[in-house]
């Protein structure tokens, strides 16, 4: 090994598990509240309805920033928005740790959703600068980091609830924030790759207005009624700001979001793909607690207490974790359209099995290895199959958009499902208590929606960029633009083109 060699793996040995780190503090966010959310009317002083703006909030907060900080990570530095985006939740946390304040409260978790940026600009810091032998599994890492914050919270912020003040929870999340970014700034270094152009404000605003618009009535159609004429009116106006938004991205020399790009084979049907998996992960996340703690005198319920319903479905989390070395070797082999495939059907084993394993709290654990398993290898492949079809340039926003694609399907997971376990709950003493029937029909949801998802990745192009010569490949052509890049400027600036730049210029007009 050379020198350079050595030195280049020595700067980057600690990037994977602190941008790991940091994807699993971000994603902390989004199921921080879980295990408070019905008594948040009361902690707030408010209506159950109004109460369910402090989840939504942050769910419709990831959704907008994700292709947004991933297009800024792109254009002006990728560990820069990085350190930007956790900073802007560390905000957030200490607002909903100081308050008890309805829309003050709202306020904080907007800003904590604002960092669900960080998921794709940790994937563009590695395709950046990691070594292809160790790109795969520490893609599939960055990526599971969604699930495994997720699933890790449940029992943490279920103890800390338990037995202390709930603001607890929001002091807990400010402290992760700052260790997050003292190590970035220790560990990870900038990326040299920028895209070209300048940021698109009105494609961003245009994109932000559609994806409220969209996804307000998604998350709240429950509780308005979906065929209310404030739901109805709202996908109405989504669906005329987002088909304005596609015509005016189209004709920007710099845009937002590459339509044309997204609009290729591949890129949309892991797109599309993404959702159907956002949907089948959060299932599992809106049974198995409710299932969990509801009292054994309902016949069906297990009787568990706040706590071990965290424990009982952790699994969830832990074993995406250690699915992603798995994924490098299986991707490696067959590519990740097919562990796209492979996990997409063993979130279908388990969630078929689940329909039988509810009876009993290790039964539940079962469902969530095996579920967290297929989940892990179904998002460890959707970066690669993005990465391996657009340009390096724009690696940040592909993947931003891509980790919108989940979020989307994760919101409609939470519509859909919440609106079945209310529609099938029994009424006992005046409170609504989902039933069996739901439970069940909620896995029914999942396994269809992995069922589509299949289907969809069975269009995909066959194996084209999984293997470890193609990656290198690509990184060679980033580091070959970045370098000429640089000769460019010198060359602006009254300064000589050196030899290595010179060679790279023909060695790139050789290839044509």
């Amino acid at each position: 090994m050379s020198q350079s060699t050595t030195s280049s793996t020595r700067r980057t040995g600690g990037v994977v598990p602190v941008l790991a780190f940091t994807g699993i503090v971000v994603a902390v966010m989004q199921t921080l509240l879980v295990p408070v959310i019905k008594d948040l009317p009361e902690l707030l002083n408010t209506s159950p309805s109004n109460a369910t703006w402090v989840m939504t909030a942050t769910l419709l907060a990831g959704a907008v920033a994700t292709p947004i900080m991933g297009r800024l990570g792109d254009l002006g530095g990728k560990r820069r928005m990085l350190l930007t985006s956790l900073a802007i939740m560390v905000v957030g946390s200490l607002v909903c740790a100081f308050t008890d304040q309805l829309l003050v409260m709202i306020a904080g978790r907007v800003l904590q959703g604002f960092a669900m940026g960080a998921i794709p600009l940790g994937i563009g810091l590695m395709r950046d600068m990691l070594p292809a032998e160790k790109l795969g599994s520490a893609m599939a890492l960055m990526s599971s980091s969604i699930g495994v914050g997720g699933g890790l919270a449940l029992p943490l912020a279920a103890l800390v609830a338990q037995h202390a003040d709930w603001h607890t929870l929001f002091f807990g999340a400010a402290g992760l924030g700052v260790l997050a970014i003292a190590l970035t700034l220790a560990v990870v270094p900038e990326s040299p790759l920028r895209a070209p152009g300048r940021f698109d404000v009105a494609g961003a605003l245009g994109l932000t207005l559609g994806l409220v618009l969209l996804l307000l009535p998604v998350t709240k159609g429950s509780d308005w009624g979906w065929g209310s004429g404030t739901t109805l009116g709202l996908f109405g106006a989504a669906l005329v700001v987002l088909a304005g938004w596609g015509v005016m991205e189209l004709r920007v020399k710099a845009p937002l979001v590459d339509l044309r790009t997204t609009a290729r084979r591949e890129v949309l049907l892991t797109n599309l793909a993404s959702i159907m998996v956002g949907v089948a992960f959060y299932a599992i996340s809106l049974v198995l607690p409710q299932l969990l703690q509801l009292p054994s005198a309902t016949g069906y319920g297990l009787g568990q207490s706040m706590v071990v319903a965290g424990l009982c479905v952790a699994p969830l989390g832990l074993t995406m974790m250690f699915t992603a070395p798995v994924y490098a070797r299986l991707s490696a082999r067959f590519g990740p359209k097919v562990t796209l495939i492979l996990g997409m059907l063993i979130i279908a084993i388990g969630y078929g099995a689940g329909l039988g394993l509810m009876s009993a709290a290790w039964q539940t654990i079962v469902i969530s290895v095996v579920v967290g398993a297929g989940i892990g290898l179904a998002y460890s492949s959707l970066p690669a199959l993005i990465i391996g079809a657009v340009d390096p340039s724009e690696t940040g926003a592909a993947n931003g958009l891509n980790t919108l694609m989940r979020s989307i399907g994760t919101s409609v997971s939470s519509a859909v499902i919440g609106m079945v376990l209310a529609n099938s709950a029994q009424h006992v003493g005046g409170v609504a208590i989902p039933t069996m029937e739901g439970f069940r029909t909620a896995f029914l949801i999942a396994t269809a929606a992995v069922a589509v998802g299949v289907l969809l990745a069975l269009g995909l192009p066959k194996r084209r960029t999984a293997t470890a010569a193609q990656h290198v490949q690509l990184r060679a052509s980033s580091e070959e633009d970045a370098r000429l890049a640089r000769a460019a400027a010198a060359t602006r600036h009254g300064a000589e083109p050196s030899v290595p730049q010179e060679a790279a210029r023909a060695e790139r007009a050789a290839r044509g």
